[in-house]
């Protein structure tokens, strides 16, 4: 029963930190997903698409 107790141990704390550096991972994916969407959606292909289609849905 004590090698068993011991074994539990040792699995939760070489867990230690795993679950920041998951949270790290995610925010550096986001924040890298919201720089491009933010490119595209600030080139001027972009914005001219949206002005027609802004015009079109106006008339």
């Amino acid at each position: 029963m004590h090698t068993i107790r011991t074994r539990l141990r040792r699995c939760r704390l070489g867990d230690a930190g795993v679950t920041t550096a998951e949270y790290a991972m995610c925010m550096l994916v986001g924040v890298g997903l919201a720089g491009v969407l933010l490119k595209v959606v600030l080139s001027d292909s972009t914005r001219i698409a949206l002005t027609n289609i802004i015009g079109r849905a106006l008339t």
